[in-house]
């Protein structure tokens, strides 16, 4: 019969011991890794959405530089979706399913809050349209959105020069009115 010494239990304790306290460490680092990558993946999602409705926009000035058809973007503020379509009919209200060239939903991590034309009209519910022709946009403005932290993205369409870009934060308009003009 073999008889275990006090000095060996003690060791084998002091290993199990060492070798919880590893598992613990390791368990902990997966955790701080798993929740960094979920964050990543919630800006990288909004990233991606934001990027695809910039792409939309500028694909609607692209397309209407390069031929003589009007392109229009329609968000619809309420149901946080929007569309690409070329207009074919003299009736814009009228939206044909073979003129709808792109359709996205926004999910939860992005959210349109309210857009703002250049003309100082603006909403922050129904939809609202970015009309591209030849000449370039009908009317500027910017369109303003939401993370899921609720940090502020504005996307500026210009009109004058037909860029769409994204800023961070609420960017104030440039605006022409009236009485600024100089009469010669």
């Amino acid at each position: 019969m073999k008889v275990e010494s006090a000095s060996s239990r003690l060791e084998a304790a002091f290993t199990f011991a060492e070798l919880m306290a590893a598992v613990v460490i390791v368990a902990m680092l997966l955790l701080l890794a798993q929740l960094s990558l979920f964050s990543r993946l919630g800006r990288s999602t909004f990233r991606a959405q934001v990027n695809e409705l910039v792409s939309t926009l500028q694909m609607a000035a692209s397309a209407a530089a390069e031929s003589k058809d009007r392109y229009e973007v329609i968000i619809d503020l309420t149901g946080q979706k929007y569309m690409l379509r070329q207009i074919n009919s003299s009736d814009l209200s009228e939206i044909f399913e073979e003129d709808i060239i792109a359709e996205n939903e926004l999910s939860e991590n992005c959210f349109v809050a309210y857009i703002e034309f250049d003309d100082e009209d603006w909403t922050n519910e129904g939809v609202a349209k970015f009309r591209a022709g030849h000449s370039g946009w009908q009317y500027g403005g910017k369109i303003v959105l939401l993370d899921q932290a609720e940090r502020v993205y504005s996307i500026v369409v210009n009109r004058l020069n037909r860029i769409v870009t994204l800023k961070e934060g609420d960017v104030q308009l440039l605006k022409t009115r009236a009485e600024d003009e100089i009469s010669l």
